[in-house]
Protein backbone atom coordinates (compact mmCIF):
# COMPACT_ATOMS: atom_id res chain seq x y z
CA UNK A 1 0.00 0.00 0.00
CA UNK A 2 1.20 3.40 -0.60
CA UNK A 3 0.60 5.04 2.94
CA UNK A 4 1.18 8.61 1.39
CA UNK A 5 -2.04 8.46 -0.36
CA UNK A 6 -3.58 8.96 2.42
CA UNK A 7 -1.30 10.70 4.63
CA UNK A 8 0.93 13.04 2.67
CA UNK A 9 3.27 14.04 5.26
CA UNK A 10 4.81 10.92 5.78
CA UNK A 11 8.95 11.29 5.13
CA UNK A 12 10.60 8.31 3.19
CA UNK A 13 12.55 6.34 6.11
CA UNK A 14 8.49 6.02 7.24
CA UNK A 15 7.15 4.81 4.71
CA UNK A 16 9.56 2.37 4.16
CA UNK A 17 8.97 1.19 7.78
CA UNK A 18 5.94 1.02 7.39
CA UNK A 19 6.19 -1.16 4.43
CA UNK A 20 8.19 -3.67 6.29
CA UNK A 21 5.42 -4.28 8.94
CA UNK A 22 3.02 -6.74 7.06
CA UNK A 23 6.06 -8.88 6.57
CA UNK A 24 7.43 -8.88 10.16
CA UNK A 25 3.38 -9.68 11.15
CA UNK A 26 3.18 -12.58 8.93
CA UNK A 27 6.73 -14.24 10.11
CA UNK A 28 5.70 -14.25 13.90
CA UNK A 29 2.03 -15.02 12.81
CA UNK A 30 3.34 -18.49 11.70
CA UNK A 31 4.41 -18.61 15.45
CA UNK A 32 2.24 -16.69 17.86
CA UNK A 33 -1.37 -15.81 16.28
CA UNK A 34 -1.61 -11.90 17.16
CA UNK A 35 -3.54 -11.24 14.37
CA UNK A 36 -6.21 -13.06 12.88
CA UNK A 37 -5.44 -14.98 9.00
CA UNK A 38 -8.65 -12.88 7.69
CA UNK A 39 -7.09 -9.42 8.93
CA UNK A 40 -3.65 -10.50 7.70
CA UNK A 41 -5.06 -10.27 4.03
CA UNK A 42 -6.06 -6.50 4.85
CA UNK A 43 -3.07 -6.07 6.91
CA UNK A 44 -2.20 -2.52 5.48
CA UNK A 45 -5.95 -1.44 5.79
CA UNK A 46 -7.41 -2.87 8.99
CA UNK A 47 -3.82 -2.59 11.07
CA UNK A 48 -1.60 0.36 9.84
CA UNK A 49 -3.58 3.10 8.25
CA UNK A 50 -6.51 2.22 10.77
CA UNK A 51 -3.70 3.38 13.38
CA UNK A 52 -3.18 6.31 10.75
CA UNK A 53 -6.05 8.00 11.02
CA UNK A 54 -4.67 9.07 14.73
CA UNK A 55 -2.14 11.12 12.34
CA UNK A 56 -4.87 12.76 10.10
CA UNK A 57 -6.78 13.65 13.47
CA UNK A 58 -3.74 15.47 15.36
CA UNK A 59 -0.42 15.98 15.04
CA UNK A 60 1.89 15.07 17.90
CA UNK A 61 4.38 17.69 19.03
CA UNK A 62 8.09 16.65 19.36
CA UNK A 63 8.70 15.92 23.30
CA UNK A 64 5.32 14.65 23.93
CA UNK A 65 4.69 10.61 25.50
CA UNK A 66 1.98 9.11 24.62
CA UNK A 67 0.45 5.63 26.55
CA UNK A 68 -0.94 2.82 24.20
CA UNK A 69 -3.30 0.72 26.52
CA UNK A 70 -4.32 -2.22 25.10
CA UNK A 71 -1.97 -2.55 22.33
CA UNK A 72 -2.38 -6.06 21.45
CA UNK A 73 -0.21 -6.84 18.63
CA UNK A 74 1.03 -3.34 18.87
CA UNK A 75 -1.78 -1.25 17.20
CA UNK A 76 -1.80 1.76 17.08
CA UNK A 77 1.61 2.32 18.82
CA UNK A 78 3.86 0.81 16.66
CA UNK A 79 2.74 2.78 13.28
CA UNK A 80 2.18 6.02 15.44
CA UNK A 81 5.96 5.34 17.10
CA UNK A 82 7.16 5.44 13.01
CA UNK A 83 5.80 8.08 12.10
CA UNK A 84 6.94 10.37 14.75
CA UNK A 85 10.19 9.54 16.10
CA UNK A 86 10.55 12.87 18.10
CA UNK A 87 7.61 11.02 20.56
CA UNK A 88 7.95 8.65 23.20
CA UNK A 89 5.39 5.72 23.55
CA UNK A 90 4.93 3.13 25.96
CA UNK A 91 3.22 0.41 24.62
CA UNK A 92 0.97 -1.36 27.47
CA UNK A 93 -0.66 -4.63 27.37
CA UNK A 94 -0.90 -7.41 29.77
CA UNK A 95 -0.94 -10.54 27.26
CA UNK A 96 2.26 -11.88 27.54
CA UNK A 97 3.18 -13.50 23.87
CA UNK A 98 1.47 -10.55 22.54
CA UNK A 99 3.92 -7.87 23.68
CA UNK A 100 6.94 -10.61 22.76
CA UNK A 101 6.01 -9.98 19.07
CA UNK A 102 5.65 -6.07 19.83
CA UNK A 103 8.99 -6.64 21.24
CA UNK A 104 10.74 -8.22 17.95
CA UNK A 105 9.01 -5.52 15.51
CA UNK A 106 9.92 -2.72 17.84
CA UNK A 107 13.57 -4.29 17.66
CA UNK A 108 13.54 -4.99 14.33
CA UNK A 109 12.63 -1.39 13.04
CA UNK A 110 14.84 -0.19 15.92
CA UNK A 111 12.11 2.39 17.31
CA UNK A 112 14.31 3.43 19.66
CA UNK A 113 11.17 5.93 21.24
CA UNK A 114 9.14 2.66 21.95
CA UNK A 115 8.95 1.47 25.72
CA UNK A 116 7.02 -2.07 25.82
CA UNK A 117 4.99 -2.56 29.06
CA UNK A 118 4.25 -6.12 30.26
CA UNK A 119 1.28 -5.54 32.75
CA UNK A 120 -1.96 -3.15 33.42
CA UNK A 121 -2.21 0.30 32.65
CA UNK A 122 -2.88 1.01 36.58
CA UNK A 123 0.71 -0.22 37.18
CA UNK A 124 2.33 2.28 35.15
CA UNK A 125 3.67 5.47 37.60
CA UNK A 126 4.04 7.96 34.77
CA UNK A 127 1.68 10.96 33.50
CA UNK A 128 1.56 10.91 29.57
CA UNK A 129 0.09 14.20 27.24
CA UNK A 130 -1.74 11.73 25.60
CA UNK A 131 -3.55 7.93 25.64
CA UNK A 132 -4.31 5.93 22.54
CA UNK A 133 -6.04 2.76 22.63
CA UNK A 134 -8.20 0.82 20.10
CA UNK A 135 -11.51 -0.92 20.61
CA UNK A 136 -10.08 -2.30 24.29
CA UNK A 137 -13.55 -1.18 26.09
CA UNK A 138 -16.33 1.17 26.40
CA UNK A 139 -14.98 4.33 27.50
CA UNK A 140 -16.91 4.86 30.76
CA UNK A 141 -15.30 1.72 31.73
CA UNK A 142 -11.81 2.95 29.93
CA UNK A 143 -11.22 6.82 31.43
CA UNK A 144 -11.22 5.44 35.24
CA UNK A 145 -7.61 3.28 34.33
CA UNK A 146 -5.78 6.70 32.53
CA UNK A 147 -7.68 9.70 33.88
CA UNK A 148 -5.00 10.47 36.84
CA UNK A 149 -1.76 9.49 34.25
CA UNK A 150 -2.62 12.71 32.30
CA UNK A 151 -0.02 15.54 32.51
CA UNK A 152 -1.16 18.73 33.64
CA UNK A 153 0.29 20.91 30.93
CA UNK A 154 -0.51 21.07 27.29
CA UNK A 155 1.99 21.36 24.48
CA UNK A 156 -0.46 19.85 21.55
CA UNK A 157 -3.01 21.77 19.02
CA UNK A 158 -5.52 19.76 21.85
CA UNK A 159 -5.94 19.55 25.40
CA UNK A 160 -4.16 16.48 26.80
CA UNK A 161 -6.54 13.68 26.55
CA UNK A 162 -7.54 10.24 24.81
CA UNK A 163 -7.52 9.44 21.14
CA UNK A 164 -9.32 6.08 20.55
CA UNK A 165 -9.91 4.19 17.37
CA UNK A 166 -13.75 3.02 17.80
CA UNK A 167 -16.47 1.59 15.49
CA UNK A 168 -19.92 0.96 15.18
CA UNK A 169 -22.80 3.26 16.79
CA UNK A 170 -21.22 5.24 20.19
CA UNK A 171 -24.21 7.03 20.66
CA UNK A 172 -24.69 5.16 24.12
CA UNK A 173 -21.37 4.61 25.46
CA UNK A 174 -20.43 8.11 24.75
CA UNK A 175 -23.63 9.31 26.67
CA UNK A 176 -22.33 8.02 29.57
CA UNK A 177 -19.06 10.01 29.53
CA UNK A 178 -19.01 13.28 31.84
CA UNK A 179 -15.74 14.65 29.84
CA UNK A 180 -16.33 16.89 26.50
CA UNK A 181 -15.55 14.56 23.52
CA UNK A 182 -15.37 15.09 20.13
CA UNK A 183 -15.57 12.26 16.95
CA UNK A 184 -14.32 12.17 13.72
CA UNK A 185 -15.28 10.06 11.23
CA UNK A 186 -12.21 8.05 9.16
CA UNK A 187 -14.49 7.99 6.10
CA UNK A 188 -13.54 11.99 5.28
CA UNK A 189 -9.77 10.11 5.00
CA UNK A 190 -9.81 7.16 3.61
CA UNK A 191 -12.78 6.04 1.65
CA UNK A 192 -12.36 2.01 1.59
CA UNK A 193 -15.60 0.14 2.89
CA UNK A 194 -13.59 -1.05 6.22
CA UNK A 195 -13.75 2.82 7.87
CA UNK A 196 -17.52 3.42 6.95
CA UNK A 197 -18.31 3.08 10.43
CA UNK A 198 -15.01 4.24 12.07
CA UNK A 199 -14.07 7.06 14.23
CA UNK A 200 -11.69 8.66 16.20
CA UNK A 201 -12.97 9.70 19.64
CA UNK A 202 -11.47 12.18 21.63
CA UNK A 203 -11.44 12.97 24.76
CA UNK A 204 -10.59 16.02 27.11
CA UNK A 205 -9.25 15.22 30.43
CA UNK A 206 -7.74 18.69 31.41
Amino acid sequence: MDFRTYVPELSEEAVQKLQRLKPLYAEWNAAINVVSRKDMDAFDERHVLHSLALVRAMRFAPGSEVLDVGTGGGFPGVPLAIVYPDVHFVLCDSIGKKMKVVRAVVEALELNNVTVHHGRAEDISRNFDFVVSRAVTRMNRFIPWVQGKIKKQSSNPWPNGILALKGGDLADELAEVSYPTERLAISQWFPQAFFETKEVVYVKLQ
